[in-house]
């Protein structure tokens, strides 16, 4: 037996519980029950052919090797082009760095401006990652609650009344994931003329949603903000856009002041993103979107399906769904907690969802619902759900 002994840091670290609802669900799977998973988040489309023919094309052109650790430049040049394209905002490609998915931008974020005697601050219920590396860098997670009588948005009052000596970084998220929500600008507006009276915080904004969005709304980025640019990150990528999850590749947009010391996480971490997995991103910026239009156009029919059938469940009620792939109903009148009703769902009508309090303790009381499956898959699973209700 080994007497190896771990850093105290890793007790800290936390999961993305989304996966290991997904390993009961294949576990469930694997002994013959019929499974239908509205857990895991990502798009069941493919990802489209002409992506998948440029990343098969640098394969077999021979790029093989090391990239730059911050991206190639031909590629961060297109996410130049395409935020200027969608946001009407000039990037210089230097301050673009590719990494290999959406998490390492909040990893290195994190531990850029995170250590024991500081605050950050994220959404709650969030993304689970923001709070798990907050802990783990040994900063004092602050939440931002998220509430439903709000549509799940931010209140940029709250938010800037939170704000101490020892706040380095706000992290928020619209479209935002578990819940839906997509912040209005005059919110933005408020937080962004609020932080100008605090000079010393940063601000990273993760916008992996932005395109997705329904019922005639229109995203609106932080970069669309030049007073705040010299302290703000930007994430954003191509795994939910294009149906990508598996490729491992995203981009954020840093500050100059920040761009040295990400590109020295970057070759620390993981050197380079693997070369055809970029020639891959550059044909889905560079090449046709109607695959984009066509996936969003599902989702926003599947949306408006889940959100009235959740509403018609017996002690369920579902704010609509504003953007991004999920919905997040309040479950308290069916007299379950929320990993109760998370249990029940996958073991008695074998159906997957993931618990509110997955995303942080203001979750209690609600279940994520992925509606990235399809609407016959939709329409069974709420069947099911109804006749265990």
């Amino acid at each position: 037996m080994s007497d190896l002994i771990f850093a105290d840091s890793l007790s800290r670290l936390g999961t993305e519980s989304a996966f290991m609802v997904l390993a009961r669900a294949g576990k469930l799977a694997a002994q013959g029950r019929d499974i239908i998973n509205l857990g895991i988040g990502q798009p069941d489309f493919q990802t489209p052919e002409h992506i998948v023919e440029a990343g098969i094309k640098a394969l077999k052109d021979g790029h093989h090797g090391y990239t730059p650790a911050n991206g190639l430049p031909v590629l961060r040049e297109a996410v130049a082009a395409d935020l200027n394209r969608r946001h009407g905002v000039e990037v210089n490609p230097d301050n673009v760095v590719v990494v290999p998915g959406g998490k390492p931008t909040m990893f290195f974020a994190v531990l850029m401006f995170g250590q024991p005697g500081t605050e950050i601050m994220y959404p709650n219920p969030g993304f689970p990652i923001y709070e798990s590396v907050i802990k783990y860098s040994g900063a004092t997670p602050v939440p931002i609650a998220l509430e439903e009588k709000n549509g799940f948005t931010f209140d940029a009052d709250d938010v800037l009344s939170k704000i101490t000596d020892k706040t380095r970084l706000i992290i928020i998220n619209s479209p935002a994931n578990p819940t839906g929500g997509v912040t209005p600008k005059e919110e933005i507006d408020k937080l962004v003329a609020g932080l100008m009276d605090h000079p010393h915080v940063a601000l990273l904004s993760d916008e992996i949603y932005s395109q997705m969005l329904y019922g005639g709304r229109e995203h609106v980025s932080l970069l669309q903000y030049p007073e705040i640019r010299d302290r703000l990150i930007v994430l954003d990528g191509w795994s939910k856009t294009y149906a990508m999850t598996g490729w491992r590749l995203g981009y954020a947009v840093w500050p100059d002041a920040a761009v040295d010391h990400v590109t020295r996480l970057c070759i620390n971490d993981h050197s380079c993103v693997n070369a055809s997995a970029q020639y891959a991103g550059l044909a889905a910026l560079t090449g046709p979107q109607d695959a984009v239009t066509d996936m969003v156009a599902q989702f926003d029919k599947r949306r408006q399906a889940i959100v009235s059938m959740l509403n018609d469940l017996p002690g369920v009620r579902c704010a609509d769904a504003a953007g991004a792939f999920y919905a997040f109903p309040n479950i308290e009148g069916t007299g379950l907690t929320s990993m109760e009703a998370q249990n029940r769902f996958l073991d008695e009508a074998g159906v997957a969802t993931v618990s509110g309090t997955s995303f942080g303790a203001w979750g209690e009381g609600y279940l994520r619902f992925s509606y990235a499956n399809s609407l016959d898959n939709i329409e069974e699973a709420i069947s099911r759900i109804r006749k265990l209700l």
